[in-house]
């Protein structure tokens, strides 16, 4: 079934590009949305006060990606606690806003933004209302970055490649269950923040195609896509699958500031990262504990319910 809704994240140019790369969007157009004034040119929502949003239009395929899907993908490329203001460009026209044409979403549209504001202490600027007007953008902005790859965008394209993981779907195990399937070293580390031995443990050295999981909930953490040698001694990956499936907090244990790293859905303690990663990786090390993870190769995620993130395993 072919679904509509209308996103506001900022330039519509970058938007637009990012959503045609999501499997099951059928359709994208840019426009100007809930504004005062009809037919609305460019240069009136720039600089006449109109009111107007810029927005994207997203057709979608509800058998291919569901509304839920589409707005974690959404919220990956906005900073939804800015008002007025995405990247580079402030103005009322790059406001953020999720218009709808049929009630029977809202319930989705809300439970998205309630998830999202709990990671948030600022109240979240994202406006949730009935599409009250949409009007097209003249056509040399249709397609934008398609006729100008080297335009003008404020996101990055690849999240759009990125897979989903829903931490809701892991549940830690409880204390005593941890005890009788965990050994000694395994809880120390996740449930007291030990450090295992480096160069002295499981994975250090592992290579093999696969995925690494929180040992505790079964979470999926780290492709081995993303892990690197980096002489530490400890496992090393340049990011985890998804940005949100783990939580930073500062350490000063040591006597000096470092970032732990900790499990979303148990909130286990993983390890550290470092900003002293490979550049053409994106500059970080996640230093992460061997006794925290469980490795699945890559033959048997199918059976262990992990298939869908094969296809990115390079």
């Amino acid at each position: 079934m072919i679904r509509k809704i209308y996103l506001a994240g900022g330039c519509f140019w970058g938007v637009e590009g990012y959503f045609k790369r999501i499997e099951g969007v059928k359709d994208t157009t840019c426009g100007y949305a809930n504004g005062k004034t009809a037919n609305p040119s460019y240069e009136d929502v720039c600089r006449h006060n109109t009111g107007h949003a810029e927005t994207v239009r997203v057709l979608f395929d509800t058998d291919v990606i569901s509304l839920e899907d589409l707005l974690i993908y959404y919220f990956r490329i906005i900073d939804p606690v800015s008002v007025n203001k995405q990247g580079n460009d402030v103005g009322t026209q790059y406001r953020t806003g999720i218009y709808y044409t049929d009630e029977s979403l809202l319930p989705v549209i809300k439970a998205a933004v309630e998830r999202e504001q709990r990671k948030y202490n600022e109240k979240i600027a994202v406006e949730v209302l009935p599409l009250e007007n949409f009007y097209s953008a003249e056509e040399y902005h249709q397609n934008y970055l398609d006729k100008n790859p080297n335009g003008y965008c404020h996101i990055n394209l690849n999240l759009a490649n990125e897979p989903i993981v829903r931490s809701e779907n892991y549940k830690k195990l409880d204390d005593k269950e941890l005890k009788e399937k965990l050994t000694t070293l395994q809880y120390d580390v996740t449930m007291n923040a030990a450090t295992e031995r480096p160069f002295d443990n499981e994975f250090n050295s592992n290579f093999e195609r696969g995925i690494y999981v929180d040992i505790t909930s079964g979470e999926p953490l780290f492709l081995s896509t993303d892990k690197f040698e980096s002489g530490c001694g400890w496992p090393s990956f340049s990011k985890p699958i998804q940005k949100d499936l783990v939580i930073y907090n500062e350490d000063l244990s040591l006597g000096r500031r470092r970032i732990e790293v900790r499990s979303n859905a148990a909130d286990v303690h993983l390890g550290h990262v470092f900003d002293d990663g490979p550049s053409e990786l994106g500059g970080l090390r996640y230093c992460i504990n061997s006794a925290a993870l469980r490795f699945i190769p890559i033959d048997k995620m199918d059976a262990q319910g992990y298939g869908y993130l094969k296809k990115y395993i390079k």
